[in-house]
């Protein structure tokens, strides 16, 4: 079914960000998620689009280097459209943790496109909205 498999990939993105625990975070992993060239795009507070390793570099640093600890991020709610090959997901989605010795809590929304590959499906492209 392409809605479980669209499902468990989500899962997989959001789960990539995880450090709970003293867990260490895989955001390595959104460059398997990802198919090659896709592009990302955070639209506030500065509109940036970055390519795959632009967007997971500094995360990787930043949940790997003490800064930002106890995070995790989640969808709370999500619409996925289907036809053929292709999907589009638009989701709700909360996080916390805690960022310099902050404990902080947030949400937005993103949008994800999914592509089918040889491989299964893939992320072609997402956007994020924080909510201020």
């Amino acid at each position: 079914m392409p809605k479980n498999e669209i499902d468990a990939l989500t899962a997989e993105f959001f789960g990539a960000f995880d450090n709970r625990g003293g867990k260490t975070a895989d955001v390595d992993r959104i460059r398997r998620l990802l198919v090659p060239g896709g592009v990302i795009v955070k639209t506030g507070p500065e509109f940036t689009v970055y390519t795959v390793d632009e967007f997971v570099e500094p995360r990787r640093r930043l949940l790997a280097d003490g800064r930002l600890l106890e995070f995790a991020e989640w969808e709370t709610s999500e619409r996925t459209e289907i036809a053929g090959d292709i999907a589009s997901r638009f989701g709700a989605y909360r996080k916390s943790g805690i960022l310099d010795g902050e404990p902080f809590e947030g949400g937005g929304t993103k949008t994800i496109q999914f592509v089918r590959t040889p491989e299964g499906w893939r992320i072609s492209a997402f956007a994020w909205y924080d909510r201020p």
